[in-house]
């Protein structure tokens, strides 16, 4: 049996704000190990016997961060798959079933979340290989963790009759998010398992059961892969037919109704990281019950997770804390109450502010830039150009720009005129000039940009080339 993971990297991990951010959501983030989620997930995959290369599901906005990453670990994925908006598994997991059948019609896809930890690996292949008989005799397999505690904010798998094969049930139903006396009751009974969110399944199974019981995420979804393009390394999906199909979960659109699904008890040492509370339940702690990261300083402090990324944050006499510091911001909430942190993001929306959407450092296909300073008609940034990278060739309506090199060499395009600057050297771009800026080195080119102009938005961009395609 050839095995083709389908990793699933959508969503925005808004429970652990501040760190968490639209652009660069928890599955792009080193939260557990010095690897992002994404790495990790792939990783546990990588070299394991019948597992293919790992197939990615994942938001335009992150493409480019995702085939870095990927390349960053030494992995050439099988492909990365663009949602052009979300639209929850059931499409997602569909639009990947529809791409590995026209690889290979007997395709089993084992379905991941990119942003679960999964402690015991052993264990975890163990419970793909009691399923693997059954899928290829045409059941839909989940994954049942084995509850540790009476937890109310995951969704629940009642098992039924053993199925045929050895730790395998039927699904006798999904329960949703309980109570926390319904919670103890499940752990008591001793057959209900937390929802894990991930599955194995033959993708023409799935897709037949998908067109039983959703028949219009099936047909939209066909639509939106046979219509599929390449765009650099990139399948983009149809952008009007993904569009047009309806929001799903694979419980709602088929686990829930299929008359062939099974559940696989796993204890694996699982989490999905859905909250601060979680990352620090998953985290070492030292002998007051602690976990930190970055430059901390703790007085009298016990279970408590503290984060600083920018900055040193220290904390004195308290207990049970999350202190999580980034350049733009700051949260301090009690580790009981951190399901809240959604209220703090949905404010950030309402106020039409910012910092829910992106940090200060913002990642780009060419390397990254960093808010330093702001004011009344200016704005100050440093620019990273990774070597090769390449901007594209664009003019501003609003604004000019004053480049300063720092280290590195670097090739300026303005009007008709191509300048190498190097170490100290500066240059400066007037209003409505079309220009670019690229690193022909092999060493990093770090830079200071100065704007100044009546608008500073980064929608005050024209591309006219772009060796990413973006113009």
């Amino acid at each position: 049996m050839k095995i083709y993971p389908v990793i699933l990297s959508g969503g925005s991990g808004t429970r652990l704000w501040p760190l968490s951010r639209a652009v660069l959501p928890k599955q792009l983030l080193p939260l557990v190990s010095e690897r992002t989620m994404l790495q990790e997930t792939a990783l546990r995959l990588h070299e394991r016997a019948q597992m293919q290369a790992p197939l990615i599901v994942c938001g335009n906005e992150h493409r480019f961060l995702v085939a870095e990453q990927m390349r960053e670990i030494g992995i050439d994925p099988l492909g990365i798959l663009l949602e052009p908006v979300g639209r929850n598994t059931a499409p997602a997991v569909a639009a990947a079933a529809h791409y590995l059948r026209a690889i290979d019609p007997d395709a089993v896809m084992l379905v991941l979340p990119a942003d679960h930890v999964i402690e015991h690996v052993g264990a975890f292949f163990a419970a793909i290989g009691h399923a693997a008989a059954l899928v290829e005799q045409g059941a839909l397999a989940t994954f049942g963790i084995v509850p540790t505690a009476p937890e109310t904010g995951y969704g629940y798998i009642r098992s039924g009759a053993a199925a045929a094969a050895p730790h395998c049930y039927a699904v006798d139903s999904f329960v949703e998010k309980p109570d926390r006396a319904k919670a103890q009751g499940f752990v008591d009974a001793g057959n209900y398992y937390w929802n894990s969110g991930m599955f194995l399944f033959r993708a023409e199974v799935y897709l037949a059961e998908l067109q039983k019981y959703s028949p219009a995420i099936a047909d939209a979804t066909a639509t939106a892969v046979g219509k599929d393009y390449r765009d650099l390394d990139f399948c983009r999906l149809d952008e009007a037919s993904f569009t047009a199909c309806p929001s799903d979960s694979i419980d709602y659109a088929v686990m829930e109704h299929t008359k062939h699904a099974i559940v696989v008890p796993a204890d694996i040492g699982w989490s999905d990281v859905g909250s601060w509370s979680a990352l620090w339940e998953v985290q070492p702690h030292d002998g007051h019950g602690n976990t930190t990261r970055g430059d901390v300083y703790l007085d009298d402090v016990s279970g408590s997770l503290v984060r600083a990324e920018s900055r040193i944050v220290a904390v004195i006499g308290v207990q049970d804390l999350v202190v999580v510091e980034t350049n733009d911001a700051v949260l301090v909430a009690h580790k009981d109450q951190v399901q809240r942190v959604k209220n703090v993001v949905d404010h950030l929306k309402t106020k039409q502010r910012t910092e829910h959407l992106h940090h200060t450092k913002v990642y780009r296909p060419w390397g990254c830039y960093e808010g330093i300073d702001v004011g009344e008609r200016f704005q100050v940034k440093r620019i990273t150009v990774n070597p090769g990278g390449k901007l594209s060739l664009q003019m501003h309506h609003h604004r000019a720009e004053h480049w300063i090199v720092v280290s590195g060499t670097a090739a300026v395009t303005c009007g008709d005129k191509v300048t190498l600057l190097t170490e100290n050297e500066s240059t400066y771009i007037p209003i409505g000039m079309t220009h670019r800026l690229e690193n022909p080195g092999k060493l990093p080119l770090h830079l200071i940009e100065v704007q100044s102009g009546s608008y500073l938005g980064e929608d005050d961009i024209v591309r006219f080339e772009d060796v990413y395609q973006r113009a």
